[in-house]
């Protein structure tokens, strides 16, 4: 018959039923452990979420939004965010939800309109942020608990690691001193070289796992205003990445923020996840959306190894 297939037809028709398989599961990669199927065409359709992709290459240190995140001084946390007007179910052609939060909300990022207003009404919004600086290879990340170095031995290990990395704007990922904010003392203590222009610095904030609880804490860990003015004055960083709400402790809030944003050089991610990242060396990626207007935009960040 005409219409029956061949060997070489069907042996052809299954590889590629193969090939749209494989895809299909690089594009949603299951978790290790999860029973993920090995062929995506299956009954069972729930979604799986990841924080690393790709065998450990790529790092999401973006915090996933939900109503029960924390929201700036807010005890019930953010709430309903996200509602679905039109929806295939009330008769609409396809589903469309609607977003309505606060710029500052999770992982996001500050422009310097922020806390100023003559910025502000200038047009210094998120839109006019440095991709170049929110964007660059050669993150660095150490622990001393990762690396086994402590005192002077650590700091030395450190410069060392950065000077390698100075010709090309080099990136660290720190561990700061779990029992304190971020002082002058504390950062001339990290002994971080001219020439490193990228800082994520991992906190107690991470320990406690507070953007994952849903009632804002004022006791998170920041910088002080001292400590701001030190990184301005004697390092290159121009990306300040921290690990919960704001960059700036709760009781220098305005001042760390006036003395990071006057010059509107240094850009400020917040809100960051950096839980579970080993040590290792990395690139980092932030994209804002672009907002016109916007003194703040939810971010997405990634790590690639």
């Amino acid at each position: 018959m005409a219409d029956k297939l061949t060997n070489s037809q069907i042996l052809l028709l299954f590889s590629n039923l193969l090939l749209l398989a494989v895809a299909a599961n690089t594009a949603y990669p299951t978790i290790p452990g999860t029973g993920g199927s090995d062929c995506s065409v299956s009954d069972d359709l729930t979604p799986v979420r990841l924080e690393v992709y790709d065998g450990g290459r790529i790092y999401d240190i973006s915090h996933r939004y939900t109503s029960d995140m924390p929201s700036w001084d807010d005890t019930e946390g953010l709430g309903q965010f996200l509602w679905l007007p039109k929806s295939i179910k009330n008769g609409s052609l396809a589903n469309n939800s609607e977003m309505k939060l606060p710029t500052h909300t999770g992982t996001h990022v500050d422009a310097p309109g922020h806390v100023f207003d003559h910025y502000f009404d200038a047009g210094f919004d998120v839109d006019t942020l440095d991709l170049g600086v929110l964007n660059g290879k050669n993150l660095f990340l150490w622990s001393d608990s990762s690396w086994g170095f402590v005192g002077g031995d650590y700091c030395v290990f450190v410069i060392l690691i950065a000077l390698l990395f100075m010709r090309v704007g080099a990136a660290l990922l720190v561990d700061i001193p779990r029992d304190k904010n971020i002082t002058a003392d504390v950062m001339a203590s990290l002994h971080i070289p001219r020439g490193v222009r990228r800082v994520l610095f991992r906190t107690l904030n991470t320990d406690r796992k507070l953007m994952f609880k849903k009632e804002f804490d004022t006791s998170y860990v920041g910088f002080m205003k001292d400590g701001a003015r030190w990184l301005v004055e004697n390092t290159d960083i121009k990306l300040v990445g921290v690990d919960y709400l704001s960059v700036a402790a709760y009781d220098d809030l305005l001042p760390s923020h006036y003395v990071f944003l006057d010059g509107r050089e240094i850009i400020l991610v917040e809100g960051l996840k950096l839980d579970d990242v080993p040590a290792g060396m990395y690139s980092v990626h932030c994209l804002p959306l672009r907002l016109l207007g916007a003194e703040g935009s939810p971010i997405r960040c990634i790590l690639i190894k």
